[in-house]
């Protein structure tokens, strides 16, 4: 707890900031129904009803309060962007790992499938490939986590590929040691710093790829909140000048903000770097 103290303390403003964030979006996420006044699809009053009173920040275009949205938005949207970011640093990370250590014709079969994947439009192939096989929540992780494993497989080899060669990973080889442990206990170790900040970065790729699929129509479905979806029912009150569809918007800018704050400053740490006295 201590080391955890004096760690805060040695963090710049922006890290501390970043923290704050994310602990924030965690409770709000976590204790959504303690905190939300009403229920998240229920109707409570009529169609885009001002900010006060009853409703903090009014109603939606459906008369559904939107504070209470906007606090299950952030359990769906963030809950299923970790998921999917799990889920894709689980297969990347793994097949990325495998590669490097096997090398040869499998690091040649799979590098080659990976740079099929990553030469077709992210959003356009998902937008396809949602259309086929349904919007439904464990789809929607499904595939957006087979698109972006491609890019965690390409950073998890490269890193892999320059620790596989030393000569603890020889030695451990010699010994005879079976290829799964050799990259559980000497490769996977040595390259946790830049996957731990890469998972960060993907992490706020996924949640804005999740919200702009959900803007278009085909990401989280309604009547479960989510924050894309719900800058899109909203728009219509940006030309009376209500800037209650930004709120949803700046959510998502901030939680993005604040990952990368924190991003930076891990990746300044795990480098060695030394702060100007």
């Amino acid at each position: 707890m201590e080391d955890f103290v004096k760690l805060m303390r040695s963090s710049p403003w922006s890290a501390r900031f970043g923290m704050a964030v994310i602990l924030f979006y965690v409770v709000v996420a976590v204790f959504a129904p303690l905190i939300s006044p009403y229920g998240e699809t229920e109707i409570v009053g009529s169609e885009f009803e001002v900010w006060g009173g009853a409703f903090l920040l009014g109603t939606d275009n459906l008369g559904r309060d939107m504070f209470t949205r906007m606090v299950y938005g952030a359990r769906n949207t963030i809950g299923i962007a970790f998921a999917t970011t799990c889920l894709a640093f689980l297969i990347g990370g793994f097949f990325g790992l495998m590669a490097a250590a096997l090398g040869g014709w499998v690091d040649q079969v799979l590098s080659r499938l990976v740079d099929i994947l990553m030469a077709l439009p992210p959003l356009i192939f998902a937008l396809l490939l949602l259309a086929i096989l349904g919007t439904s929540i464990p789809v929607l992780i499904g595939v957006i986590a087979v698109l972006d494993s491609t890019r965690v497989y390409r950073l998890a080899r490269a890193v892999a590929m320059n620790i596989a060669v030393l000569d603890y990973v020889e030695v451990a080889r010699l010994r005879g040691e079976g290829l799964l442990w050799i990259i559980r206990r000497e490769i996977l170790p040595n390259s946790l710093p830049p996957l731990v900040a890469e998972f960060g970065l993907r992490f706020c790729f996924v949640f804005l790829f999740i919200a702009a699929l959900s803007f278009l129509g085909l990401g989280i479905q309604p009547p479960t909140a989510d924050w894309g979806s719900m800058v899109r029912d909203n728009a219509t009150l940006i030309t009376y000048g209500d800037i209650t569809p930004l709120l949803p918007a700046g959510a998502i800018a901030l939680l993005t903000v604040g990952v990368n704050f924190v991003v930076d400053w891990f990746l300044h740490k795990t480098a060695g770097l030394r702060d100007d006295q």
